[in-house]
């Protein structure tokens, strides 16, 4: 950590999710926010982490807990705060809510909601891009309950076969929705599942920031270098429930504060502090300049228009071309 603007970057990016998440939650107490929600309070050190390994022209393919990987690829909060509202003004017309985010600018290709969902998709993405020989990557983020899908077991083998240059990015927050990984894995060493099909596995830190940066900086070169597919896990852990319905009875509370003591932002701010690249006047200068940015998301949000019920038609089948 001999950077420290770019440090400064890292706490900044994570401390915009934290933020956005808890006014999410709020929001969604208010019933602002409608349907499901899934909040990734706790894991913010492996979004913003990766996202140092991957270029603009990258693709992510993201879960239902996608808020985190759509503010670090550069979606506006106001694009994500509308889509949340169900608003017009949101990154899919408020269309598709917290778990359906996509922007094609920003080469976002969701929020899945279906477990797993994501890895076929990527696949295609990484066959798209081997055919057309060009050298970007696609990162393909899933939680570990993807690894009991049979998505999962095809698309590794699939990758391996055809040697696809994707990074397979696994949030290991220990439970799939609220079943344990060791009650539900017989080897709960996931790096050893992708490594079955030949692929390259590694495990990281998932609370440590500067950790995941590395790890996905090394498995991001290897897959440009070698354009072969890489696995990487990232042990990590929410502090929320699975998502706002969750009753959170398979956990202890104990177990949560535990693991609240290695909070990614707290832990960083920390080390900045002591290395002197941080000082209560900077803290308190990027918690206004959070705290500006998501009330002008909220503004926004409020103020974007539904959808008129007319073009809720549209995008559901092509026009015909004139004959």
């Amino acid at each position: 950590m001999s950077d420290p603007e770019h440090a400064l970057h890292l706490f900044h990016q994570m401390l915009r999710i934290r933020r956005l998440e808890e006014k999410s939650a709020e929001l969604y107490s208010a019933m602002k926010i409608r349907g499901f929600l899934h909040l990734y309070i706790g894991e913010e050190a492996v979004a913003v982490g990766v996202a140092q390994a991957l270029a603009p022209e990258d693709a992510v393919v993201a879960t239902y807990r996608e808020h985190a990987h759509a503010l670090v690829r550069g979606l506006p909060a106001k694009s994500i705060m509308a889509e949340m509202f169900g608003k017009q003004d949101g990154c899919c017309r408020g269309r598709g809510g917290s778990m359906h985010f996509f922007d094609i600018e920003t080469r976002l290709y969701g929020g899945n909601a279906i477990v797993g969902g994501g890895l076929p998709v990527a696949a295609g993405l990484g066959l798209a891009d081997k055919l057309q020989n060009n050298t970007r990557l696609t990162c393909c983020c899933f939680g570990e309950g993807a690894i009991a899908e049979g998505e999962f077991h095809e698309t590794m083998n699939l990758a391996v076969l055809w040697q696809l240059p994707v990074l397979f990015l696994c949030e290991n927050n220990l439970y799939a929705m609220g079943t344990a990984l060791e009650r539900s894995e017989s080897q709960t060493d996931l790096t050893q599942k992708a490594a079955s099909y030949g692929m390259r596995a590694a495990a990281v830190d998932g609370m440590d920031v500067l950790a995941v940066e590395a790890a996905a900086s090394e498995a991001a070169h290897f897959i440009r270098e070698k354009r072969a597919p890489c696995f990487l896990e990232c042990r990590t852990y929410r502090f929320r429930p699975h998502s706002m319905f969750d009753p959170e009875l398979y956990r202890s509370k104990e177990e949560v504060e535990t693991w609240k003591q290695r909070d990614p932002i707290l832990t960083f701010k920390t080390q900045l502090f002591d290395k002197g690249m941080l000082d209560e006047a900077r803290l308190d200068h990027l918690e206004q300049q959070v705290a500006a940015e998501i009330a002008e998301a909220v503004t926004f949000a409020e103020a974007s228009p539904l959808e008129p019920v007319d073009d809720l038609t549209r995008f559901v089948y092509s026009e015909r071309s004139p004959e």
